[in-house]
């Protein structure tokens, strides 16, 4: 944090004067995302210091994010800090695209008022001043350079004129926003709008800046437009085709959350309890393995402070740990026993459940944590999407769990959807208040899997609490490979749920579990009928081409051996999910499940 000194001079005071009235004895924050720059960012970053300390006599600090760069931009920052005390650097150690770097330079800044700026500085930091100037006449909350302005000047390709303007045309017509420019790299907001809009946003990439606006602009805040100075250095523009592509795809989900799904409109506005109650992380497995390491190494970085880790393998490893984690060796017990063990060991007044093959987000335990504000809520739970560091097969077994034909409206377990109440939930990913789970006893011992389905039953249709979804609250969960591990794990979900929509029918007993095994019959009786019944060989002919079209267009890919891949395993899912479905509903009772379990048992045989 840099105050300012005596080199101000009456001329430049004009110049920040509002600058000066708006953030007076506060704070100023300057975000500048850096990838690849090493070339010039030592300059830029002393450029951007001496302006504001020296001209602008301004109270700030410049917050530079290397958004995983591979060349020498963190070196360089490192050579500079001792120079610009006013300099942080947020290292980020792979690059995740502008919108998340500008998202952790937010998160690690302290100022009250807020500067998105291109670490390039193709617009002249300079500009800020005038940002200012309109925020003060226009009294806005948030004001973004906008190359669409009439008196901005612009020293940039054709190209990206070209698609600046088909891209402005695009936005209108799906937002209606009165805005004319949501991408240009320089923007000023007060730390209220973003505060209330970071967290409710999903983009990592370019098309974070047309989500941001759209988020504050449906909020109601003000939004102001700025004329700009663009100084493109380089000679090419610096999208590429695939960028292009990103971008509208994202600008499409946009307008998709906003306007169709009402996604955001869903997310209430909860609070974490001030008391930060303390949340115990339970695990259960039989023996370590990479994926455990790689959950605890996402528990170490969780942004929560009040949270214990308790393990729960079949042996004591003797293993060093954090200071805030325990290792509880159980013996060979299912994993509903082990973490009633876990359970009673807890000092937590929320248990947070999560298995080895998962790894969670940083905010996961911030995000669920909020809504147990409300006394109603028993119980929050998130998507647990696949990996993108998973196996070739596993991703196709990931991308078959969040297709609609496979999980219909149950999809939200594996991939974001809006915010809702709901009655189930997977307990690799599951939040429920300690209270509640002694008071049920824990877990019923008996079910695996099927042991979270009937926890969930007891919270809502026999205590009468609530359970919510927070598609906010991600953890990554590792996928077994097509086709037999797949194959396995699927039949172990039907013959279970068909159990349950016989024996417990409140959560299970619907549609969209009974559908496959509909299907089922209906290949079996269809086609033992068309044998016998000329007229019906047509009929059943023409549903079973309407369901290959049906499957073939829901798992299209641009790869031909990936997209048959997937389609054969969407059938075979439907058929294995179907036969056991009905062999669980036709069961009295299940068959004794094996005392040692492992989640990716079939991954290592």
């Amino acid at each position: 944090m840099i105050d300012g000194d005596s080199k101000v001079t009456e001329s430049t005071q004009a110049i920040w004067a509002s600058a000066h009235r708006q953030v007076g004895a506060g704070l100023l924050s300057v975000v500048m995302p850096a990838h690849n720059e090493g070339a010039h960012i030592a300059a830029n970053v002393e450029t951007v210091n001496r302006l504001l300390k020296d001209d602008a006599g301004l109270t700030f600090e410049l917050l530079v994010v290397d958004d995983g760069s591979t060349d020498d931009t963190r070196a360089e920052l490192g050579r500079v800090a001792p120079q610009v005390p006013a300099l942080k650097v947020v290292a980020l150690e792979e690059n995740r695209g502008k919108g998340s770097a500008l998202r952790a330079g937010f998160e690690a800044s302290r100022g009250d008022w807020v500067v998105f700026l291109d670490a390039d500085l193709d617009l002249p930091a300079e500009q800020i001043a005038g940002l200012f100037d309109v925020l003060d006449r226009e009294r806005a909350d948030v004001v973004i350079g906008s190359k669409r302005h009439p008196d901005s000047v612009l020293r940039y390709p054709w190209l990206r004129r070209v698609m600046s303007t088909v891209y402005f045309w695009l936005v209108r017509l799906l937002f209606g926003m009165p805005i004319h420019d949501t991408q240009t790299g320089i923007k000023l907001f007060k730390r209220a709008t973003l505060a209330w809009a970071m967290p409710r946003i999903l983009v990592k990439a370019f098309a974070f800046d047309l989500e941001i606006l759209t988020l504050i602009h449906a909020k109601g805040y003000r939004i102001a437009e700025a004329p700009v100075l663009v100084d493109f250095k380089k000679k090419m523009g610096c999208i590429r085709p695939r960028s292009v592509y990103t971008i509208f795809a994202d600008t499409l989900a946009v307008f998709y959350r906003l306007r169709i799904l009402r996604y955001y409109q869903t997310i209430p506005d909860v609070q974490i309890p001030p008391d930060h109650p303390l949340v115990s992380v339970l695990i259960a497995y039989p023996a370590e393995t990479e994926h455990l390491r790689q959950a605890l190494a996402g528990l170490a970085a969780q942004t929560y402070p009040q949270l214990e880790i308790i393990l729960l393998p079949d042996s004591a490893t003797g293993a060093e740990r954090a200071a805030n984690t325990r290792e509880l060796a159980t013996g060979p017990l299912r994993p509903a026993a082990k973490r009633n063990i876990g359970i009673r060991h807890a000092r937590g007044a929320i248990a947070a459940f999560l298995d080895d093959d998962a790894f969670p987000a940083k905010d996961w335990i911030e995000r669920a944590v909020a809504h147990f504000s409300d006394p109603a809520v028993a119980g929050v739970g998130g998507p647990s999407p696949t990996p993108p560091t998973d196996s070739y097969l596993a991703q196709l077994s990931g991308r078959l769990y969040a297709n609609f034909l496979v999980s219909g409206q149950y999809r939200y377990r594996y991939v974001p959807r809006r915010f809702r109440q709901v009655d189930d939930l997977p307990s690799c990913n599951l939040f429920v208040r300690m209270d509640v789970l002694r008071q049920l006893g824990g877990f019923k011992t008996e079910f695996w899997p099927g042991e979270d389905t009937y926890l969930c039953m007891q919270i809502v249709h026999e205590l009468g609490k609530k359970m919510v979804y927070e598609p906010r609250a991600e953890v990554w969960h590792h996928r077994r490979r097509l086709f037999l591990p797949h194959l396995r794990q699927i039949g172990r979900y039907g013959l279970h749920r068909g159990y349950f929509a016989r024996h417990f029918p409140a959560t299970s007993r619907r549609l969209g579990y009974l559908l496959p095994s509909l299907f089922v019959l209906g290949v079996v009786l269809g086609g033992m009928l068309a044998l016998v019944c000329r007229p019906c060989r047509l009929l059943y002919a023409g549903a079973l081409a309407v369901y290959a079209g049906a499957t073939l267009a829901s798992t299209w890919l641009p790869n031909p051996v990936s997209w048959f891949l997937t389609w054969v395993g969407m059938v075979l899912t439907h058929l294995v999910y179907g036969t056991r479905f009905m062999a669980g509903f036709l069961t009295r009772r299940l068959p004794h499940e094996k005392q040692k379990f492992d989640h990716l048992s079939e991954e290592r045989g």
